[in-house]
Order: structure tokens, then sequence, then C-alpha cells
């Protein structure tokens, strides 16, 4: 409970504006909803009858659009001599039939393109039974049902007028189509024979687009014919239908009514209705506007209560903003400075103009800070960066003298028993060892250069030594890739080639290379003499870590052994490095550990 006042209290100025703003709020909510919101829903009413007229005029202008090009592509037809010949010629060879299709096809196309801005089917019919259709999935209906359709009926009744229908097929998948089909009869100027029929079909979902745009929830677009039968709407449940009611509001009392605006009560609600006649469709625009939706519902207690609910709620949240805007900036300078202690010194803190002047003061100053501390840093990883590369670089010192004393020894015994094409093949390989191993301390190799400058180092012992000592190397094809530092293997060679063997005649050496748990493993054992005395070594469970102490045949502790462990814990850390076991009459057997780098250090 003490915690909980002791925030209270802290809070107690917001509290306060609180309840300032609850009291005040509600208030001016009471006494003006009542006068604003009849007002309100008048004025919105009138204004959104006012926008829905516009629209209408727009729609008839797109659907005035589309019967000038159906026009045109009827007057195209109507004139062309081979849709004539095609409709009312009759049969001939198959050559001249040949002919009369392909000219029916070519005439179609040009027909067609009047319309080619719209998705439409054309069709035509002739006397003689003939019929052409540019797509007959488009409008499926067949046709033998369409020489008798009760669209041809109509057609044929009216054979000077571009009538625009409602026809309702099935589709493939057993479903309703609904169409608006504009018909025109072809007939002869001077005789007014009707030799043919044409057909252009739309879906109503298509001639949907012409008004699509302007509807939205409880403002909807209605088209009727002169029976009453929606052939179009953006309320798919209706098309279709025939509502008598909604054609006599549609009606204008006076002929003279370019657009009827009323009240209307259809489909079970108060709207307004406002109407357009269109006379090159013969259909009846008509624009449904849900009163409830445009203007709202009638205020009542719970709307009142509604309102002053969601502007108290408003006032709450703009008294929060204000009070969070003012101390956000600290808050926000509090929490990034608190990160200093996780050792994160690169969140800087980011201030804006609309802050207060104490806290981009700070701002500044903790700034400040962190770049002192981070060039601090940067100076000290760059001092212990170079105090590392001095350290390799004089290990690496450490090699080369150690290996080449014994290498040049074994050539001079060579050159003393006057060998000289031995001596030359044991220098060459020094030199090609030497040109791999000899330059950029931090440099790495891959385990295939290592193993071949490895080959070059046995060579050159073989040249002193003889056969005695074999060296067999087993290195697994997936490790060959893998980079390592230079002269890792070649100090456990030279140990074992040196020490191993002092009371054995002869012996093997074997090299393995594999990887396991995702370290690179290198092996190095012999079955020479091993190690006599547990004292030179600290032992383990499992092996022994790299020997500490000195022993007078300095086995396992010369210069190169540790050098390598040393590189190894220097560059890659404690988890790396190199652990040996020896057995007395056995052999030893040294593991190396690394991690595995395919991409030069």
């Amino acid at each position: 409970m003490k915690a909980y006042w002791r925030r209270f209290h802290a809070q107690r100025l917001f509290v306060k504006l609180f309840l300032v703003m609850v009291v005040s709020t509600v208030t001016v909510c009471v006494v003006t909803s009542l006068v604003t919101v009849r007002m309100s829903e008048r004025l919105f009413t009138e204004t959104f009858g006012i926008t829905n007229s516009k629209v209408l005029y727009q729609i008839r202008t797109g659907m005035e659009s589309f019967n000038d090009s159906v026009v045109n592509a009827a007057s195209h037809a109507a004139q062309n001599g081979t849709i004539k010949t095609f409709l009312s010629g009759g049969e001939s060879d198959s050559v001249r039939m040949a002919g009369t299709y392909f000219g029916m096809h070519q005439q179609m196309r040009q027909t067609k393109s009047n319309v080619d801005a719209y998705n439409v089917g054309v069709t035509a019919v002739g006397v003689n039974g003939r019929t052409y259709s540019t797509d007959r999935n488009y409008w499926p209906v067949p046709e033998d049902r369409l020489i008798d359709h009760s669209l041809a009926q109509r057609t044929e009744a009216e054979p000077k007028r571009l009538l625009y229908q409602y026809d309702e097929e099935r589709g493939e998948n057993g479903e309703n189509i609904s169409y608006i089909v504009a018909s025109k009869a072809l007939m002869e100027r001077t005789t007014g024979f009707v030799y043919g029929k044409l057909y252009i079909s739309i879906r109503e979902d298509e001639f949907r687009r012409f008004y699509g745009n302007f509807t939205s929830a409880g403002n909807d677009v209605l088209i009727l014919d002169g029976s009453g039968r929606i052939v179009s709407s953006n309320r798919e449940e209706l098309i279709g239908t025939v509502s008598k009611q909604l054609l006599d509001y549609a009606v204008p009392s006076e002929g003279n009514e370019e657009i009827v605006r009323r009240s209307a009560d259809v489909f079970g609600r108060n709207s307004i209705l406002l109407s357009s006649y269109i006379p090159e469709y013969d259909f009846y625009l008509v624009n449904l506007i849900d009163r409830n939706y445009a203007a709202g519902k009638v205020v009542n207690l719970r709307d009142l209560i509604l309102v002053g609910g969601l502007i108290v709620g408003a006032a709450l949240l703009l008294v929060f903003l204000i009070t969070h805007r003012q101390t956000r900036s600290l808050t926000v300078l509090v929490r990034q400075m608190s990160t200093v202690t996780a050792k994160n010194f690169d969140n800087y803190v980011r201030v804006t103009e609309s802050s207060g002047y104490e806290v981009q003061e700070l701002s500044r100053a903790y700034n400040y800070m962190l770049d002192q501390l981070n060039d601090y840093i940067a100076r000290l990883l760059e001092t212990q960066k170079e105090q590392r590369n001095a350290e390799l670089a004089a290990l690496q010192r450490q090699i080369n003298p150690h290996f080449l004393y014994n290498t040049l020894a074994s050539i001079k015994i060579l050159v003393q028993k006057g060998d000289k094409e031995a001596a030359a093949e044991t220098i060459n390989a020094l030199i090609s060892l030497l040109q791999n191993t000899i330059s950029n301390v931090s440099e790495t190799v891959t385990i295939e250069q290592e193993l071949e400058n490895m080959r070059n180092y046995v060579f050159i012992n073989h040249a002193r030594y003889g056969d005695r000592i074999r060296v067999n190397v087993f290195a697994a094809p997936d490790c060959m890739h893998y980079r390592v530092p230079k002269l890792i293997i070649q100090p456990f060679i030279e140990n074992a080639f040196f020490h191993a063997f002092n009371e054995k005649p002869e012996g093997m050496i074997y090299v393995l290379v594999s990887q396991s748990e995702g370290k690179l493993i290198c092996e190095v054992s012999d079955n020479g003499d091993g190690m006599d005395d547990a004292q030179e070594w600290t032992g383990t469970e499992n092996g022994a870590a790299l020997p500490n102490s000195k022993s007078k045949r300095q086995l396992f502790t010369g210069i190169g052994v540790r050098n390598v462990h040393n590189r190894i814990t220097l560059l890659y850390g404690e988890d790396y490095g190199i652990t040996i076991d020896s057995r007395k009459g056995e052999g030893t057997k040294v593991r190396i550990i690394l991690p595995l780098i395919t991409e030069e250090i």
C-alpha cells in the first residue's frame, strides 16, 4: 500500500489535471451535443445528397462512353457487306465458304475493335442460321437457343433501336452469371429486310465498374430497366429481382426532372433516393443513401454517454501526451545513461529541439564522456593488438633459428660424406620450406600447404637419418582447405625425429587431421620411447596438458613445442591449444586443437 501511495503522490499534478479535464469536458459535452448533433444531421444529409448528384453525372458519363462504343460497333457491322453475306448468304462450295468464314472473322475483329476498351463478347446471328462469336465462352448461349431467345424477339419487335436487356446464363461451374446485352437488328436500309442480329454482351460485374468506385457502405447504386428489374447493383443479392416500388420512386413525377431527389422507404431502410433516366439504355440510374449511415443515429442517452466518454478519453490522452512530452527527454536520458553499467558505450543520447535546456546540456556532457571513453578504449585495443603482434613476431623468430640449426646440421653431414646430389636436394627442400614459412607472422596456410611443408622437412631429416623413422599422413579430404598458423605440425615432427627414438632403432610417426564437434584436430603420434617420468608433465585423466617443468632430456619442453601452444592461445584463446599423452615404451601422442577457419586472418 505504501508503494502505491508513493506512486499516487508522485503523480498528484496529473490527478489534478485529470479531474479538471473530466469536469469541463463532460459539461461541454452535455450542453453542446444535444444542440449540434441534430443540426449536423440535416447539414450532412443535404451535403451528401448534393455531392451524390454530381456522382450520378460522372456515372452517366462513363455509361454514355460505353454506349458510344457499342453504337460504333453496331454501325460498322450494319454497313459491312462481308458480314451481311455471311449472315444472309446460302451454301456454296468449300473454297468460297472458307473465304466467307475468313472474311467474317476479319470483319468481326474490326467490329470488336470499337469496344476493345471493355471486356465484352460480340455475337452475330443470321437469318440463314449461321452464328459467329468472338468468344463463345464469354456469353455461353447455345446456338439453337439464341435464334428463339427472348432477346431476339424484342430486337425483332424494335429493329431500329439499340436495346439494352438483362440476361442470366449458367456458367461452366453451374453458377448463374448476369449479363447486360446490347442488341441491334441488322437490316437493309432500302427494303427494311432484317438479315441478322448483333449482340454485344458485358458481364454485370464488368458493367459494375462504371460506378463501383462511387459506392460504399450505406451508399448503394442500382440500375433498373423499364419493368423495374434490377439489372446491376453493388448489392449483388438484389441483381435480377424486380422492385415496382423502387421503380415508382425512380420515375420522375414531372417529365422534365433531370435528377429525382426524394425520401424513400425501400428494402427496409429509410433512404435518400437520387435517380436519373438514361434514354440511351432505357435504364434508371438510382442512388440510395441510408439516412442512418449518412447522418448518424438520433442522439439519445446512450449516445451522449458514449460521446462524452470518448471526449473524456481524448482529454486524458492529451494530458498524458503533454506530461509525457515534458518528462520523456529526461526519462530517456536516465535510461540510456544507466546502460553504461552494461558496457554499452555506443548508446549516445539523442535529443530534439523540443527538449529542455537542462536536458540538452546533460546530453552533450554525457555524449562527450562517451566519446572520450570510446577513444580511450580504441587506443587501448590498438595497443593490445600491437603487443599481441609483437609477441607473435617474437615467437616466430624463436622458431626459425631452432629449425635452421637442425636442418643445416643435416646438410653439413651430407656434404662431409661427399653426397653432393643428396645435399643439393636437401638444400632445394630447405629453400621451398623457407619460402613457405618465413614471411608475415600473422599469415596462415591451409592444411594442404602445412602438410607439404612437413613433407619437405621429413625429406630433409631422411637425408640425415635415412628411412629408419617413417612418417605416414592421414588427412580427411574435407579438412584440406582449413587454415592454420604456420609451423603448427613441424615442431612435433622435429621432436619425434630427435627425441622419440633414442632407445628404439626405428619406428613410425603418424599424422592425422580431422574435424570433430566444430573443431580441427591435428594429431602427431609415434611408437617411440615415450616418457618415463610422470614428473616431466602435468597429467589428467584423459591425457596431459603441455608440461611446465624442464627435464635433462629436454623431451617436449623445447622452444618449438611450447612456442606452438603459446601461439595458439594468443591467436584463438584458452579453448584451443595442445595436449600430450605419453607412455613409457608405448610412444607419445600430441593433440593440437584449432578452430575451423577458412579465410586468412
